[in-house]
This record gives structure tokens, sequence and C-alpha cells, in this order.
């Protein structure tokens, strides 16, 4: 039997980061994976970033995470979405190698953590012993275990009328352990998500597409080099009529609308035969030929996610522009999994009636790389802080997307996949992808993911962009700078004596000064909530014993348990006079 401080399972995006985060943080870390090729793998696109979840990646970035940094080192493309609106919506958006990817993060966890290939098809155990069994019959020992196996808890695949048990890309799912979980009482359900078919490139004609090239922007880690490695393009093409109307007349064959499909989809990522029954006043959707790296020649059709039948996808996909010749080398497909209800998981992503247990990724409901990431990394660190005794590390929405996201999911639970979006933050103009070192980086560094000199080389960066909106104040330049058409370059020229500044430094400038009243506005705002967050609520709280709670308040606040005032008034079913009641019984009680 061998022990270990930390066993996570599960090496996608979310194990990744929790693995690496607890050994940083000094604690002998075990990491299960039912394949080791296929570490770190992209089955549902190539991609890392995209609106909000750039900046989720710029967060892990800022905290000491890995995945900035992989994405650097594996992208092959950059682009920055939203370019021409306000920084607090512009996210950044790489095509990666997967092959790479897959590579560096492999590498990065054999030099930092003890790797095994090996289904866990038990786990018991009680606070601070858990008892981990593999398929082979093999056991561990742990003090705290993140569960963070993705798509693969009862995993079943699903094209057509196919209907196997399977895991992304063709890997075997985990059988066993759910029913472990469900004895340790946690509740599952089943979401379902998909990817689209991929074709062979050289059937493919480009000349029908409309190129899209990379960008110069900045890169997803602030510890890369400027600027970024642009080594290949993509390409923008439609469905049209005749793509419609092939799905339409096959949709009693798809599963999603036959009932052979029962777990709940994304919503904000739906599958091509559904956008063509919710859109069905839509004459096209765009369809984005991805390459799956620089050394195969497979194309993924970003947009053309399906679970119909393999000659119905081919069908559809050669009568799009470009693809009339296209050779599928793999089918779209969705997935079918397990899923934990995230109400019974704590900010800290620790279980509520488990000590030590930790959870983060798909199988606490979200979807995304992005999002597994930036659980991983908080599930991670929480579950080094509880082997050592320390406090919980939870971060306040107020603080970050990460905090945001964490907070929707225990807080508010999700009825479907949830997916990061700029619009879930009431405090986006403060929490951009632009400022994410100055908000986690010192934060990294008190925690030990950083050293020391990193956050020390963020205090100097904001202290010459304060000093530069000092020194154009007292030339009364910033207040030209404030009109929409200017810009710190364009002011050069009445500035002769301006310091020779880096551009992450000029870029601050720029946006402190033009948002300057949005910002304050939103400071007053976030340290108003700041108050309400303060107001913790015990652990041991009865909420039946309340007066002035409705029936449902007290059954919601029961179930969640809120830590402090603030989480309780996001809780789905609690109103204001809820939270008054709340609020003069914590002030009678203190």
């Amino acid at each position: 039997m061998t022990a270990c401080d930390v066993a996570v399972i599960g090496a996608g995006h979310a194990g990744i980061e929790a693995a690496l985060a607890a050994s940083r943080l000094g604690c002998s870390v075990v990491c299960f994976a039912t394949q080791l090729d296929a570490v770190g793998n992209m089955p549902c696109n190539p991609s890392i970033g995209g609106t909000a979840k750039g900046c989720l990646v710029r967060e892990v970035d800022a905290l000491g995470g890995e995945m900035g940094r992989a994405a650097d080192a594996c992208c092959i493309q950059y682009r920055l979405l939203n370019r021409g609106k306000g920084p607090a919506v512009r996210s950044l958006r790489a095509q990666a190698d997967r092959a790479r990817y897959r590579e560096y993060m492999k590498r990065v966890l054999e030099r930092e953590v003890t790797l095994k290939q090996a289904e866990i098809v038990a786990l018991r155990g009680v606070s601070g012993s858990y008892t981990l069994t593999t398929a082979n019959g093999v056991t561990y020992t742990a003090a705290a275990v993140v569960v963070a196996a993705g798509t693969f808890l009862n995993g079943r695949v699903v094209t057509g009328e196919h209907v196997c048990p399977g895991g992304p890309d063709g890997l075997l799912p985990a059988v066993g352990l759910s029913g472990s979980l469900e004895r340790l009482g946690l509740h599952t359900r089943r979401f379902k998500t998909g990817t689209p078919p991929r074709v062979l490139g050289r059937t493919v004609d480009f000349s029908k597409m409309e190129i899209q090239e990379g960008e110069d922007t900045v890169p997803f880690s602030f510890m890369s080099p400027r600027p970024v490695r642009n080594e290949t393009v993509c390409w923008l093409t439609w469905t049209n009529g005749d793509v419609h109307r092939i799905l339409r007349e096959n949709l009693h064959r798809s599963p999603l609308f036959s009932g052979v499909i029962e777990g709940v989809g994304p919503r904000y990522c739906p599958s091509i035969e559904d956008k063509v029954v919710r859109f069905a006043g839509k004459e096209r959707h765009p369809v984005f030929c991805e390459p799956m790296g620089l050394e195969t020649g497979e194309i993924y059709l970003q947009g053309m996610s399906s679970s119909m039948p393999e000659e119905i996808q081919e069908r559809a996909v050669r009568a799009v522009a470009g693809l009339e010749r296209a050779e599928l080398t793999r089918p779209g497909y969705a997935i079918e999994y397990d899923c934990f209800d995230p109400l019974e998981f704590t900010p800290a992503l620790m279980a509520k009636q488990n000590p030590g247990l930790f959870g983060a990724g798909q199988n606490m409901g979200s979807s995304g790389y992005e999002e597994a990431a930036a659980q991983g990394l908080v599930a991670g660190i929480n579950a080094a802080r509880f082997v050592r005794g320390g406090e919980p590390f939870i971060l306040p929405r107020s603080s970050s997307y990460i905090g945001t996201l964490i907070d929707d999911l225990v807080t508010r639970g999700t009825e479907e996949p949830y997916r990061m979006m700029t619009s879930r933050s009431e405090y986006r103009l403060l929490l951009r992808q632009d400022n994410a070192d100055l908000r986690l980086t010192p934060l990294g560094a008190r925690l030990g993911l950083l050293p020391e000199a990193r956050a020390d080389a963020v205090t100097a960066k904001y202290a010459a962009a304060e000093d530069e909106i000092a020194r154009l104040e007292k030339l009364r330049l910033a207040e030209r700078l404030r009109r929409p058409d200017v810009t710190y370059a364009s002011l050069a020229p009445f500035d002769p004596a301006r310091p020779d500044l880096p551009e992450e430094v000029t870029e601050q400038v720029e946006i402190q000064v033009k948002y300057e009243g949005y910002l304050r506005r939103q400071r007053g705002l976030m340290e108003e909530m700041a108050r309400m967050e303060n107001k913790e609520l015990p652990e041991d709280t009865d909420y039946a014993a309340i007066r002035g709670l409705r029936t449902e308040a007290r059954e919601k606040l029961a179930k969640v348990r809120p830590v402090n005032l603030g989480q309780a008034s996001r809780v789905s079913g609690v109103s204001p006079a809820d939270l008054t009641a709340l609020m003069i019984w914590l002030r009678r009680r203190q």
C-alpha cells in the first residue's frame, strides 16, 4: 500500500493544476490517469482561451498555475477577441498544437509529481484518511483526494444509433468510481457535452473560405516574452440552407431528439442540429476550420458539433462551401457523464460532508478547459492546506473570475454545464485580463506558489504606471488622453520628455486614465459588497429557527450553508426580505 499526502484522480486540465499546486506547496502527490498519453488532452477543440476564458487563464498564471505557460509554449496562433471594445471584455484566444500541449504537460507532471496510469474504481474513508483502489487491485492511501475525472465518470459515447461506454477520443470510461462517491454521500446527475467532426486538411478547398490570420498580441503568461508566435492560420466558412435541410430531414435519427441522450447539454455551445431547431430563422451559422497541430493534417470543424449518425454528418459537412470533398477522419459525438451537485461543496471546493475530499472541473458541473484549470488550482491549494492544517483558501468573486466561477457553482448551483462569461461578474471592469497580475500575483507569492521576486516585479510595474499618470496629470495631458480617439502613443509629439516605458506599463496608464470614472464607481460598489461579505455566518446556524425567513429560504440556506451574508444574498430563492431577517438575527446574536 502506497501512502501520499494528496491523491488526484484525473490528469486533464483540472487534475494537472490540482496536482502541481499541491506538490508546489510541499505535499507528496500521486496523480492517476486512465491513459498517460492523454494527459492534458483537448477533445472538444484545439484552443485555449476565449471570451472570459482567456481571463481565467491569465488569472491561473498570475496565481502560479501552469496553463498559461503551457499555452505559450504550445500555441500556434493567437487572436485578441473584442479588440475594438472596452478592456473589460477583451479576451485572448489561441490555437494549440494538441500533441505538443499533451507532451508539455506530461513532462511537467513527471518532474513534479508521481504519475500513475490506473483507473480508480473505489474510494472510501473519512476525514484525513482515504483509501483508493485501482482496477488492478492496487491500493493507495491519502490524507486528501481531488476528484478531477472530467467527462469519464460512467461515460457513454453516442453517435447516431451507435451507443457505447466510453470517454473522450475513444478512451475507456471510469465505470466504478461513481458508486463509491455516492456511498460517500455525494449525489450525481447526468450532463452531456459534444465534439465536432474532424476532416483531412488536404481534402478541403480553403480557397472558398475566409482566412483568419493570427494577431500580434499579449501572451497568456505574464512571464512569457512578447510578441507571441503565430505559426498557422485558421479559416472561416458557413453553413447554408442545404446543410440545414439535411439535418432537419434526419432529426428523427438525432439522439438529441429521439430521447437516446438524457444528459443536459451546454446552452452556450449547442450542436449543429440543435442550432438548426432553436434558431430556425437563421440562414447560416459560422464554421471555423482549426488545425489540430503542425504535425498533423486533421482539421476541427468548430461550430459543427454533432451526435447525428456518421453518414448524416458527412452529408451535412459536404454541403458546406469548401468542404464538398472533405473526408471525415473522426465523426462528431456526444458524451454523457456523471457529475456532482456543486451545492454539496464549500467555496474551497471541499465536499461539505467529507472533509479532505475535493472536486474540480467538469465533474463539478462546469464546461471548458479554462474553467477546469481554475478549479483545479484552487482545489489543489486547498487540498495542500487541509493536509497541513491551514485555513481554507477562498477567492471572493470581487477578486477574480476564478472567484466568480466557484461562487456561482457552490452558491447557485447549475442545471447545465456552466460556462464562464464576462456578464457573470458584477466587477468586470476591474477584473480585466490585463491586470490579473496586480490582483493575484502577490497572493500567489504569499501562498508559496510564486517567488517573491515575481510579486516585486508586479509592484514595480504598477508603481511605474502610477508615476506616469501623475506626470501626465501635471502636464495636463491626462485630460487629452481621456478622449476616445486619443491614445498614449499619439500624445508623443506633445510630450518630448516622456520616459521610455515598457508596453505593459503604458497599457495600464491608458486604461486607468481613460476609464477613471467608471473604475472609481465600480470600486465603490465592490467596497460596499465587501462589507456584506465580511459578515460571517456561523457554520452551525439553525436556519429553521430564524424568525422572518420564508420556508424556501430556510431550505436553500440549510443546503448551501453560506459562509457569509454576501454568499447568502446570492443563493437562489433568498429574497431581500430574507436577507434583512438574516442581518437582524446576526446583529442580535453578536
